[in-house]
């Protein structure tokens, strides 16, 4: 018998399984905490990412390869799983080990944290060369991919080409490698720091299955201008994290500065936050709304 947490699992897998195929795109915005993702899902979105990068700032380190543990990683996945209830896919950055059993490994146990979903990057962490070759990108990919099928739920593997967001601006190439992930079994592909309209168009183009697009301030479109553009997904990695940064520095140069508290106008009332952050009621069960009135 199917256990009410392998079904309530179930559900938010197959639900977010099915926002790819929606009749537009949606956004998947990236909490950092327990407490962002239930301020985001107070919003009405309908599915979350964990963050990396926003993450490690939260643990005083900055972002990049090995700066985060496979542990820290799940273990923040499963408090913003807990937190919320939404579907929720994972940053798990280039899967946490250098074979392809290793990726498989990391799939597996991002599933046992709660996860219906994971990313997985051809980056490499190496300054001489920050991003694998192909064919042992591919093996990753695919182990990824096979590790999914495995699991009694559909889970949902997102492929990363790393290129523009390594410093290698090679659209053919970020384009061969997003078809090679496609073949290889990825749900969803994923080129990080793509520039522009154009570029976003053409990787569109060139792929079958959904493309997610990271979006920040540099790109100056809407939800429904990446939708003329054949996207299908849509988030926003450590933007949310990075404003909020943004928010306390400017704050804090306020009142170094001058002297003055003005960034407190801006800020959050009190109440609100604590009406955001407080725990839903609980819904009635069949039971009690069948009970007659006392």
């Amino acid at each position: 018998m199917t256990s009410t947490t392998d079904a309530a699992r179930l559900r938010r897998a197959v639900a977010f399984r099915d926002l790819h195929t929606g009749p537009r795109p949606f956004v998947v915005p990236n909490p950092w905490d327990a407490g962002t993702a239930r301020i985001l899902a107070s919003f009405g979105f309908a599915a979350l990412a964990t963050t990396g990068a926003g993450l490690a700032h939260s643990l005083g380190r900055p972002d990049g390869t090995n700066q985060l543990s496979r542990a820290e990683i799940l273990d923040n996945a499963t408090a913003i799983v807990e937190a919320t209830g939404l579907p929720v896919t994972a940053d798990l950055e280039s899967g946490f080990g250098e074979r392809p059993e290793d990726v498989a490994e990391t799939i597996r146990l991002a599933a046992a944290a709660g996860l219906v979903g994971g990313s997985v990057e051809d980056s490499t962490g190496r300054d001489g060369d920050p991003v694998r070759p192909l064919g042992e990108a591919v093996e990753r990919v695919a182990a990824a991919v096979e590790a999914a099928k495995g699991l009694d739920f559909p889970f949902t593997v997102t492929a990363r080409a790393e290129n523009f967001f390594q410093g290698l601006p090679d659209l053919d190439d970020t384009i061969r490698r997003l078809q090679a992930y496609e073949a290889a079994g990825a749900d969803v592909l994923y080129a990080p720091g793509l520039p522009d309209a154009e570029s976003i168009r053409a990787v569109c183009s060139a792929v079958d299955r959904p493309v997610n697009v990271l979006m920040t301030g540099a790109l100056k479109l809407s939800v429904a201008d990446l939708g003329e553009l054949g996207v299908r997904r849509v988030s926003t990695g450590s933007a949310l994290s990075r404003a909020a940064l943004g928010a306390l520095v400017r704050a804090a140069r306020e009142i170094t500065g001058t002297g003055t508290f003005d960034f407190g106008l801006d800020a959050l009332p009190y109440a609100e936050a604590n009406a955001l952050l407080a725990p839903a009621a609980p819904a009635p069960s069949a039971d009690r709304e069948s009970d007659p009135a006392p």
